[in-house]
Parts: C-alpha cells; structure tokens; sequence
C-alpha cells in the first residue's frame, strides 16, 4: 500500500514545476523523502539554494499538486536548505572559507553595478545563506559608503584581515585600508595584485557566497581576474540603453572565453518610477537585455526600477534590502537573488575536497 501511495505521489509531483528550478522536484533531486504513516504523510524536500522566501509558496505548490491524492488526510512539507561548493574554471584553486563566488560584472559603468552587487549579497543573506562581498573595484571602491562601513581590518600579526560586517554580511575592499581622498594611481599589474591579496589575505568565514563586484568594463584588469579568481558563476548588468546592451555583450564574451558560466542578465534602470505620481516608464528603451539573452543561450534573472528610494538608500549606507526587507523593491532582489542560487545549485559540484594528496617518494 506505501509503495503504491509513493508513487503516486511522486506522479503527481511531477507535476507541479518549481519556478527557481524550473523543474519538477523529484527531477531536481530535491524529494528526499516520503515518509508515510497511514494516513498521515510527511514530504522531506531539500533544496541547494537559499529560498526562505520561497517556502511559503513552495508548500502550497507542493500541496496543490496532490490534492488528487487518495489517502492523504494529513500532509506536512519539511524544507531543509544545503548548499554546497560547486566547480570553478579548470587550473584555478578554491578559496578557503568560501564555498562559491559569484562575480557581478558590467560592460561599462553607470549601471548600478554596485547597488545591484550589495543588494543581491542582503537578498542571499535574508533567504537564509552566509554572505560576503568583496569591492574589487580599486580606482573607485564604492561598497564601504554603501554598506555605512568606514573602520579599519583588523588582523594580528601573520595572520590575515578580519573582513567587516555590516548588516550581516562579511566585506573587504580597498576602501577600509585607504582615505577616502587618496587616489589610487595604480597601473593593472599592481591592480591585479591588490585585488588577489584583498581575496587571498582575508579570512573569509564559512561563507556559502562570496560575491565580487567587478570594476567596470571588459579590459585586462576584468580579464586578469576572470581567470585567476575561483568563479562559479557570473551575472551581468546592464541597462536597456543601447550602448549598454553593446558592452553588455563584451561582458558575457569575457567570461565565456574564460569558462565562467553567464548565470544571466539583470537589466536595472528598466523603467523610470515618478516619485510624485508612481507613473512607470521605460525611458531608456525596452526588451534589449531579453534579446541578449536569447542571442548567447542565457537568461533575463529579473529587472530592477530607476527608482529614487534605491539611491538614497545606498547613499546613507542602508541598502534598499536592509532598510525595508518586505517591500516591493526588495522583494524583486530576493526574487532575482533566488533565481541566481538555484542556477547555481544545479551547476557541476566541486569535488576537489574528495581525492587525497598523492605524494611520490623515492624509495
């Protein structure tokens, strides 16, 4: 009789698609379980993302798919989230502490980039993931305003920085170790070194996502790093302004000469909200970031609104995700931040930590 309700249950699951995975759960390895006891059903789902906020829905997805089930009077949906390290480029070393980095990049600059990079790091946090976020910007670091972060590492000696928490999440950038009116008058070897020394030299804790916000541009800074740095995957974005479409492009064929997987587009500045009437308009044109997409076999994660509140957040160190974590802005990061993570979740794992040393002696 058990055998014969599992598998109708699992029939019926099949039915219903998650809409981070975009498949069936049974499909995702994501039913671990049925325990049934007579009529009393328990379903133990695990998922390899972060999605608290999902959860809600997710259930009563699952529960709406078996409602033809004969037998079933009593159902509970147990959700367990367990995240893993998933493979980085061929040749290129994992970084301790942290468990996958995911690199935000933009073909060229004033596209919010940065904004889009903290925000996205607090969505991961409050779904439930340990976050970090790394400024690799070194000509023009922007995080440490943006998170309200101003002191100093600390570290003691022989020992690597302390990265700083703000809002629950771990930072580092160049920002912390300078003035804020020094200029930073660095050729790109020296760039490049200092970036690998912020990743390398700080002690990043047990992280499940390290994002890195990428300076702008396609150049042989952005390229360097693509291809020493341990990047599971990568998020580009743009606005649907022409011109940042074009570079846009540049940016995905980076990461694709590197084998970085484009996880997808984010298109901010998608449409203009007035903030006297809350007339939505696209003024910088529509649809492009969609036909990218389509043109390089990826996907459009979500969009975000030119929308003054965004600013003004990030301006006084309290990012729109940390200020108002319910509101409709915020709910639009922890959507695109959900559909990063389970891309990511179903990418290849990194198996690095299961084969032994092998050492040869003479003997």
């Amino acid at each position: 009789m058990n055998d014969s309700l599992q598998a109708e249950i699992k029939q019926a699951l099949a039915g219903y698609i998650d809409p981070y995975l975009k498949q069936d759960l049974p499909s995702a390895h994501a039913l671990k379980s049925i325990e049934i006891d007579g009529a009393k059903v328990t379903l133990n789902i695990t998922l390899g993302f972060p999605c608290e906020g999902h959860h809600a829905a997710l259930i009563d997805g699952v529960t709406a798919a078996l409602q033809g089930v004969t037998g079933i009077e009593s159902l509970s949906v147990v959700i367990n989230t367990n995240i893993i390290s998933h493979s980085v480029q061929q040749g290129v070393t994992p970084l301790p502490g942290v468990k996958n980095i995911i690199a935000i990049a933009s073909g060229k600059g004033g596209v919010g980039k940065s904004t889009t990079s903290v925000n996205l790091a607090l969505a991961l946090k409050l779904e439930g993931a340990k976050v970090g976020i790394l400024d690799a910007d070194i000509y023009g670091p922007s995080q440490p305003t943006m998170l309200g972060c101003h002191q100093r590492p600390q570290y003691a000696e022989g020992e690597k920085m302390q990265p700083l928490v703000s809002h629950g999440i771990q930072s580092m950038s160049i920002g912390y170790l300078i003035d804020e009116e020094t200029p930073m008058v660095w050729r790109g070897p020296m760039v490049v070194s200092a970036l690998q020394q912020l990743l390398g030299d700080t002690a990043w804790h047990d992280l499940d996502y390290l994002i890195i916000d990428l300076p702008p541009g396609t150049g042989d800074i952005q390229l360097t790093m693509a291809q020493k740095v341990p990047v599971t995957g990568s998020v580009i974005v743009t606005t649907p302004q022409d011109i940042a479409l074009l570079d846009a492009r540049k940016g995905i064929s980076m990461f694709e000469k590197v084998s970085v997987p484009v996880m997808g587009i984010i298109e901010n500045m998608s449409t203009h909200v007035c903030s006297n009437c809350g007339h939505e308009e696209a003024i910088f044109g529509e649809g492009g970031a969609a036909r990218i997409a389509e043109q390089h076999g990826t996907e459009v994660l979500g969009s975000m609104p030119l929308d003054i509140r965004i600013r003004e957040n990030v301006d006084k160190g309290m990012p729109t995700v940390a200020i108002d974590p319910e509101g409709e802005l915020s709910l639009r990061y922890r959507d695109i931040a959900r559909r990063v993570a389970a891309q990511l979740s179903l990418m290849g794992k990194d198996y690095s930590a299961k084969f032994p040393n092998i050492v040869i002696k003479n003997s």
